[in-house]
């Protein structure tokens, strides 16, 4: 295979793989929303709140992002803003009373769906697949960092 075949079959894996929505037609929340969701209950369950800016960087998005989408889920019932009691500049994002059960139906329906790719893949290939995508990944932060350092000596 030519080096442009690996590119493009890894921009399509990329592609493929960002499109699978394990959560479709449970719930009416987005990925994002259910990766939010996820930060709030992890927290919580450490008996911990977390505040919109630690989501934004959890999340890789904007606190004004987070704001819209906490907004939203709000608005909904799902997630509510709680004041700090010892800072007023701060707003704490918790669950609603009925999140959890809402969380938990969400991800029994993707653990039932990763379990039926599991049947009919196998759980050797699945494995060894993930095995041989953390290996890549390595390999590709690697080259990645010293592409970034090349760069940034070339400017220099």
């Amino acid at each position: 295979m030519e080096i442009n075949e690996y590119l493009i079959k890894s921009f399509e894996l990329m592609r493929s793989l960002e499109n699978i929505d394990f959560f479709d037609g449970v719930t009416n929340l987005s990925r994002t929303e259910f990766h939010l969701l996820r930060e709030v209950i992890l927290e919580a369950e450490k008996g911990k709140n977390i505040i919109s800016s630690e989501l934004a960087r959890r999340l890789g998005i904007t606190r004004s992002a987070v704001s819209q989408i906490v907004t939203k889920m709000e608005q909904r019932g799902i997630v509510k803003r709680v004041a700090s009691p010892t800072d007023r500049k701060i707003a704490y994002i918790c669950l609603s009373e009925s999140t959890m059960a809402v969380f938990k139906e969400q991800c029994r329906h993707a653990n039932e769906t990763m379990q039926r790719i599991v049947d009919v893949y196998g759980e050797d290939k699945i494995r060894t697949f993930f095995e041989e995508y953390d290996a890549l990944r390595k390999v590709v932060d690697q080259v990645m960092k010293e592409r970034e350092k090349e760069r940034k000596q070339s400017k220099q």
